[in-house]
């Protein structure tokens, strides 16, 4: 399935429950959100769609990138490949998930004992199908272990975790992020029912309600 194709289809992504969440509880943001956005896209398809890029005309696609977004990009994509030779995990990753695989599912929600259908969809950067669990990649302006810690509730990643989990029904998960500043990989594991899942699922199971009255 093509990016565009996805991004088009009906059912519910995180992606839309951050939309409803930054119209509810709107806050400041930092820096150019969709120029965030852009870059981390850039990494993400050197990463794991190296197909769609062209390093001679500097695009993804059609979207033309600056000299330095692409010498920071690639810059970073060694920072993970060096990673990878000292974390196994991370190897077997790289070399083993498929990338930008796509989940659909219907699923049954229940807030505080109100129950209700939503369909639901996913797309991620990593799936293991050998093992059945998968993870995503995070570009991040942390430069510590402890920061990026603090940006995966900040940014709710632990809800995007939770989301792709229970729609894959998986009980594991990961992120690997690398520093737009230091270029240095943090990792994050997950289980079902440790932390960060439950934090992220309250989240997610709040806002999918409210997706469920205000938007459905």
């Amino acid at each position: 399935m093509n990016t565009d194709s996805y991004y088009n289809r009906n059912e519910v992504s995180n992606s839309d429950l951050t939309e409803l969440k930054n119209l509810l509880y709107p806050r400041l943001q930092f820096g150019d959100k969709e120029k965030i956005f852009a870059f981390g896209s850039l990494v993400d398809a050197i990463i794991t769609e190296p197909d769609r890029v062209n390093y001679y005309q500097l695009t993804v696609d059609d979207v033309k990138y600056t000299e330095d977004d692409f010498a920071l990009a690639r810059e970073m994509h060694k920072s993970l490949l060096m990673e990878a030779r000292r974390d196994e995990f991370l190897d077997y990753v790289l070399k083993n998930s498929d990338t930008q695989k796509f989940m659909v599912k219907e699923r049954e929600f229940d807030y505080t004992g109100f129950k209700y259908h939503l369909p639901t969809r996913c797309k991620w950067d990593w799936f293991l199908s050998s093992v059945g669990f998968g993870g995503d990649l995070k570009t991040t302006f942390a430069v510590s272990q402890s920061q990026f810690d603090e940006a995966v509730d900040f940014f709710d990643w632990d809800r995007s975790r939770a989301w792709y989990m229970d729609i894959a029904g998986s009980n594991k998960d990961f992120i690997y992020a690398i520093s737009k500043k230091n270029c240095k990989v943090f990792k994050k594991f997950i289980e079902r029912g440790d932390q960060v899942y439950r934090r992220g699922f309250d989240k997610y199971n709040e806002l999918a309600f409210k997706y469920y009255l205000f938007v459905t």
